[in-house]
């Protein structure tokens, strides 16, 4: 008598990335996967949060910033023995520079040192300077069992420094960010930036000042928060801007409402890659603004889906912004061919990706660890780090 066949068991995953503590575009990506992978029957996936909090008895002392990022380091090495351990494969977020050392070069190593497949989730728009400068980083994600990317801008600067990455885009929830057309387009603008130099919020403010001239009634929001935060509030009363309201960071599960209280979504960066905004924006139905930084002309093509202009070039951005204001025939295009793109970005084409990956590198022959570690071992002399 032939046995009833078992269900293949699900595939254990540890996401190595930040917790929502940190709130930023790979916390946020991190959660949607999660939730995405929740209750499902081919893959069990947890968060290794990059930053574990330290015992109650050091939180004073973990508000100090040097000693907060050595507590940090004492508490994730042993949480991703414990973590790891358990996985069958492990999937590492991973940003530039000195959080590139900080958190997946540790991820890695232990992953190595236990004999798991690992692969790193790279996701910063610095990654051409930090791979020029970085041999570790480009020696370890040499020895990674894969690489992946969420745009075809990294992975062609990978394909510069030789490293092999396979596109598996971002995820936007179509019934989260609802679709409405905006009919007519007001002069609401909204911007979910954090303040910090890379995204050179500063050009936002002096494109809606030029926007206001001509739009007196015009409104410009801004979600997020950073280290230029005083600077730039500052800023906006040096141009006499009004209607600028600073609302600080907002929660993923809420985001949606500043972009359904808006008509026209603009952010001005100097470095990206593929920011979930603006696929969020092209769900929500707002026409976008943006310069033309990194990886964000492979989302969103001139004069399709939205309007690009140079990065810095404040006043191209505000002829940009004006050009929707007074075209409604323009933005109703723009809007309905980014809607359409938002397919590629839906969880039913993307998960099928991620299934792939995870079971192959599962499968893939688990090297002993011993020779793993000398394998994982990058350079570190005349590293060029800086």
């Amino acid at each position: 008598m032939q046995m009833p066949s078992r269900a293949a068991p699900s595939t254990q995953v540890a996401i190595v990335a930040p917790s929502l503590r940190i709130l930023g575009g790979q916390a946020v990506q991190a959660d949607r996967l999660l939730r995405a992978w929740k209750n499902d029957a081919d893959i069990d996936a947890w968060l290794v949060p990059i930053n574990p909090l330290p015992p109650n008895f050091l939180a004073r002392a973990a508000k100090v910033k040097y000693v907060r990022t050595l507590l940090t380091q004492l508490c994730y090495w042993p949480l991703l023995v414990r973590e790891l351990r358990r996985a069958d494969v492990v999937h590492v977020f991973s940003a530039s520079y000195s959080s590139f050392l900080l958190s997946p070069l540790p991820a890695f190593l232990v992953a190595r040192l236990l004999g798991k497949p690992v692969f790193i989730n790279y996701r910063s728009g610095e990654a051409p300077d930090h791979l020029s400068r970085s041999r570790i980083a480009r020696a370890v994600l040499k020895r990674t069992d894969a690489n992946v990317v969420p745009s075809r801008f990294l992975r062609d600067v990978f394909a510069q420094f030789r490293i092999p990455a396979e596109i598996i885009p971002n995820v936007v929830d179509l019934t989260q960010f609802r679709f409405v057309a905006r009919r007519p387009i007001r002069p609401r603008l909204l911007s979910t930036r954090n303040f910090e130099p890379l995204y050179n919020v500063e050009c936002t403010l002096r494109a809606f000042q030029i926007i206001q001239r001509q739009c007196p009634d015009a409104s410009l929001t801004l979600v997020g928060a950073g280290s230029q935060e005083q600077r730039l509030r500052q800023l906006a009363a040096v141009l006499g801007l009004r209607h600028v309201t600073f609302v600080g960071p907002v929660k993923p599960d809420e985001i949606c409402h500043r972009y359904a209280e808006a008509d026209i979504y603009l952010q001005t960066p100097n470095i990206d890659n593929m920011p979930s905004s603006v696929l969020e924006a092209f769900a929500s139905g707002l026409p976008v603004v943006s310069t033309n930084a990194g990886g964000v002309p492979a989302v969103l093509t001139e004069e399709v889906h939205g309007l690009l202009a140079p990065v810095g070039d404040h006043e191209a951005v505000a002829r940009q912004v004006l050009r929707l204001i007074r075209d409604q025939a323009l933005v109703d295009r723009l809007t309905g061919a980014a809607l359409a793109s938002c397919d590629s970005y839906q969880w039913d084409v993307v998960r099928g990706r991620w299934v792939a990956l995870y079971r192959r590198l599962a499968v893939a022959r688990v090297r002993r660890p011993q020779a793993a570690m000398a394998d994982a071992a990058p350079p570190l002399a005349g590293t060029g780090e800086s």
